[in-house]
């Protein structure tokens, strides 16, 4: 059973999404209205998976995340907020978190979301991921680092993949693959690369233009 935090500082709605997660068979460990409190729980409870909000009382959300990603093992995270800002996107996947969801998604979006991330999936509201290529293409006009380690060519086509934007479920379907093959080739191309997360591989694969047709 996958084990769940939820941070959000309003009670309703933070009791709501417990109480959804709950119904749909995830085991919710902590529920906590801080971002400070939300660290410190997080290393006491070690969940899987943490649902944060973005606006908190004490610290922004981005800190947070980035409070999270810290721990070992780091929890995935799943932003859901109100706000579909540029710059609060970027900030919360530039500090760790898996994906980015509205809180105007449905309920069935929502756990669809919770489960994808929880599988390892890169998880955006529909839309925000064209912004986030973007970014990444804006990042891959800087200066490329040396080139690093060779990989393997399923890597390559996995990595390739990756930078187009497809889901792990989607690269396993394309390649005929389980998910969880292609979650260790990209656990194995992170290491390779020395790399952290979702955001820097792709742009890596932006950089050396594997993303092109």
């Amino acid at each position: 059973m996958v084990r769940v935090m939820v941070v959000d500082d309003h009670p309703m709605w933070r009791d709501g999404i417990s109480r959804d997660l709950a119904e749909a068979g995830y085991d919710v460990v902590a529920t906590v209205g801080e971002g400070r409190q939300a660290v410190r729980v997080a290393g006491a409870v070690r969940p899987d998976l943490v649902v944060l909000d973005l606006r908190l009382p004490d610290m922004p959300g981005h800190e947070v995340a980035a409070g999270l990603s810290g721990l070992e093992p780091p929890p995935r995270v799943l932003v859901l907020s109100a706000s579909a800002e540029q710059d609060d996107v970027l900030e919360a996947i530039k500090a760790g978190a898996s994906g980015y969801l509205v809180k105007s998604a449905s309920r069935e979006e929502f756990l669809d979301a919770v489960r994808r991330t929880a599988e390892g999936d890169a998880v955006f509201t529909p839309g925000l991921a064209g912004l986030l290529l973007g970014e990444y293409r804006r990042l891959a006009a800087q200066p490329a680092p040396a080139e690093g380690p060779r990989l393997t060519e399923r890597e390559t086509q996995v990595l390739r993949l990756v930078a187009k934007g497809l889901s792990y479920k989607q690269i396993a379907e394309r390649l005929v693959v389980s998910h969880r093959t292609v979650q260790n080739h990209v656990q194995n191309t992170l290491g390779k690369l020395q790399l952290h997360n979702r955001v820097e591989l792709v742009r890596y694969a932006i950089e050396r233009g594997l993303d092109a047709d």
